[in-house]
């Protein structure tokens, strides 16, 4: 849905905006009903994965997959300010921080290294269960967010770090279909 918004919404440049900036405006609704739902929907899928596993990370796993859902939950309820021209009418360049702003980003730091966290634990089971190559992808997906997720947190508004973070968080959002659709099936 981020994407879809990121490609549609007049004004928005994913190489200027992070993801966040999409909470504002008109439309920024969608976007806030997007990150809700969204976590509702991990939190009950970290449910769901608690239940269907067994041995190593039944509990760390789930648990930190819950953690990024309710960061979800957070990171809609506190929005993001305005920033960097959008929406239109915002003056460029970064804004000040309001207090919701700033819960806004607490709650999407401590989610995503949750979810960071969760990939390495998901990848030391997968291993001890001789499974290399989803412990391959689980490790590469939470070094690339992990990196992504240091570059837009150092603030720079650089095009590149803003298009890796983008690519972070598609990626991370694969691996976390792809864990349901392993679970659904029993694998």
């Amino acid at each position: 849905m981020g994407l879809i918004q990121a490609f549609t919404r007049p004004g928005f440049d994913i190489t200027r905006h992070a993801l966040s900036l999409l909470s504002n405006g008109d439309l920024g609704w969608i976007h806030v009903t997007n990150l809700v739902v969204s976590g509702l929907l991990v939190m009950i899928g970290a449910v769901g994965m608690r239940r269907a596993l067994d041995g190593r990370g039944k509990t760390w796993g789930p648990l930190l997959v819950g953690v990024y859902g309710l960061s979800l939950i957070g990171a809609g309820i506190f929005k993001a300010d305005p920033a960097m021209g959008f929406p239109s009418g915002t003056p460029e360049g970064a804004t000040i921080l309001s207090n919701h702003g700033l819960l806004h980003f607490i709650s999407g730091g401590l989610g995503f290294l949750a979810l960071i966290a969760a990939c390495f634990v998901f990848a030391h089971r997968f291993n001890s269960l001789h499974q290399k190559g989803w412990a391959a992808y689980s490790i590469f997906t939470g070094v690339i967010f992990l990196a992504s997720f240091i570059g837009i947190a150092s603030g720079s508004g650089n095009g590149w770090i803003l298009l890796g973070f983008w690519i972070g968080v598609v990626l991370a959002w694969t691996w976390i279909s792809l864990m349901a659709r392993r679970l659904m099936l029993g694998l």
